[in-house]
C-alpha cells in the first residue's frame, strides 16, 4: 500500500468551520481521550510519545482538541497544558462535564448543577485558561431535569467562564430544549460510516449550521481492519480504510468536524491523510448505501 502522508499534509485541507461564529479551525480536530491508561483511566503508557502527539498535531494544522474532565480522569486536560501551554492564539480547546468516573471503563452521568459547576472549575484550572473555549455537557443525566443543568452552564458562560455551549450524546428534543435557554454552538455524538444512529442530529446541526463531533469516527480503530466496500475503496484510492472512512465523513457534511484520536504519531499522521484524499462521487455514493460491520 502507498504511503499518502507526507510531511506536507495539513489539516487545513480539509476547508475550515466557524465555531459560534467567532472561533474558526480547520475541519480536522483531534479527540484528547486516548492520552490515558486502559480503560481510559490514569497515566498513558507512554506519556512522552502522548506529548509527541500533541505537539505534532499542532505542526500539522490541527487547531481543535476535544478532550474532557473524564478523561483520566483528569489525565488528558493536564497532559494538555503541560505540552501545550502557553496555547498558540489559533488554538481551540473543548472539554466536557458531566460524567463521574468509578473505575476503568465505567462511565456515570452526573448533571447535578453543583457537580457541572464544580467540573468546569476543574477544567480551567488543570487547563490553565481564565475562560474555556466551548464547554459541552457530555450526557444528559435522567435523573436531572436538562434544564437544570444547562442552567448551570448558562450561569457559568455569564461568569465568563465558558465562551460557548456544546452538547454530547443527545437527541434533537435535547438540542432544541436546551436552544430555548442558550445558544448552542456544537453536538458530538457517536457517528462514522459503520454507525448512522445520529444521522437526523446531523441533518439538524446542518440547518441549524451548529458544528457536528462524530465520536468514535472510526470505530476505536476497527476500521482499519475493515472489508467490503470501504476497504475496496482504500484499495482503489492507494489510502487506508481509515482514511477513507475519515475522507468519507469530511465529504457527508459541511458541518462535520472529525475528531480522530490517538497516542502515537504515526497514527496520527496517518489519520490526517485523509483530508488530501478525495473520493469520486460514485465512491461516496457506496458508501452512503452500504454501512458493513468493521472486522474486529
Amino acid at each position: 500500500m502507498a504511503e499518502r502522508t507526507t510531511t506536507t499534509m495539513n489539516a487545513a485541507l480539509a476547508g475550515t468551520i466557524d465555531i459560534g461564529g467567532d472561533l474558526p479551525v480547520n475541519r480536522f480536530g483531534f479527540g484528547a481521550m486516548r492520552l490515558t491508561g486502559d480503560g481510559i483511566w490514569g497515566e498513558p503508557a507512554d506519556r512522552e510519545e502522548c506529548k509527541r502527539v500533541l505537539r505534532r498535531a499542532l505542526e500539522l494544522g490541527i487547531n481543535f482538541i476535544d478532550t474532557a474532565d473524564s478523561y483520566g480522569p483528569e489525565v488528558s486536560e493536564r497532559l494538555i497544558a503541560e505540552t501545550l501551554y502557553p496555547y498558540p492564539e489559533e488554538l481551540v480547546i473543548a472539554t466536557k462535564g458531566g460524567l463521574m468516573r468509578p473505575g476503568p471503563g465505567q462511565w456515570t452521568p452526573d448533571g447535578r448543577p453543583e457537580h457541572l459547576r464544580a467540573a468546569c472549575e476543574g477544567s480551567l484550572k488543570r487547563l490553565r485558561v481564565e475562560q474555556i473555549d466551548v464547554y459541552q455537557f457530555h450526557r444528559p443525566d435522567p435523573n436531572v431535569p436538562l434544564e437544570e443543568s444547562i442552567g448551570a452552564l448558562v450561569e457559568l458562560k455569564a461568569e465568563g467562564k465558558i465562551r460557548h455551549i456544546g452538547l454530547s450524546n443527545v437527541t434533537v428534543d435535547q438540542v432544541e430544549r436546551a436552544q430555548k435557554l442558550t445558544p448552542i454552538v456544537s453536538v458530538q455524538n457517536r457517528y462514522s460510516a459503520f454507525d448512522r444512529t445520529s444521522e437526523p442530529v446531523l441533518e439538524f446541526c446542518s440547518l441549524e449550521e451548529l458544528a457536528f463531533l462524530p465520536w468514535r469516527p472510526v470505530e476505536g480503530g476497527g476500521v482499519a481492519g475493515a472489508a467490503g466496500v470501504i476497504a475496496e475503496i482504500a484499495r482503489r484510492n492507494l489510502a487506508t480504510p481509515t482514511q477513507v472512512a475519515l475522507a468519507w465523513l469530511l465529504a457527508h457534511s459541511p458541518v462535520m468536524l472529525p475528531i480522530p484520536g490517538t497516542s502515537k504519531v504515526a497514527h496520527l499522521e496517518e489519520n490526517l491523510g485523509a483530508v488530501a484524499l478525495e473520493l469520486a462521487p460514485a465512491e461516496l455514493a457506496e458508501i452512503d448505501k452500504v454501512a458493513p460491520e468493521p472486522t474486529r
